[in-house]
């Protein structure tokens, strides 16, 4: 069961935005992208709230989430947090091993 973060990033100014440019710019986010267990990690921006960004970032599970934590990686986001003065609203999700029901399949279009 793989575990799904969904981090939303806020600030003013532009300032989660510009924290994402600079994950992505600075090499972090592929950095985190190739971590053992790491299945996702994307930002993403909200139409309705552009001093948000949304980060959705999948681990295969909770050892591989708490490795990434312990690793010399958190202290690299840590400090653009703070840099950026961003505050966090988080949520947890756990993958469904059964897959999409028949009764919601039927309103995705593939």
């Amino acid at each position: 069961m793989s575990v799904v973060i969904h981090i939303y990033y806020t600030g003013t100014d532009g300032a989660a935005r510009r924290f994402a440019e600079e994950m992505e710019s600075s090499g972090t986010a592929a950095e985190i992208r190739r971590e053992a267990g790491n299945l996702k990690y994307e930002y993403f921006f909200p139409m309705s709230d552009p001093q948000t960004v949304l980060l959705i970032d999948s681990w295969t599970d909770q050892h591989a989430i708490d490795a990434h934590h312990a690793s010399p990686m958190m202290e690299k986001i840590t400090q653009l947090r703070v840099k950026y003065n961003l505050h966090m609203r988080v949520e947890r999700c756990l993958s469904d091993e059964g897959g999409i029901p028949e009764s919601d399949s039927q309103f995705i279009r593939t």
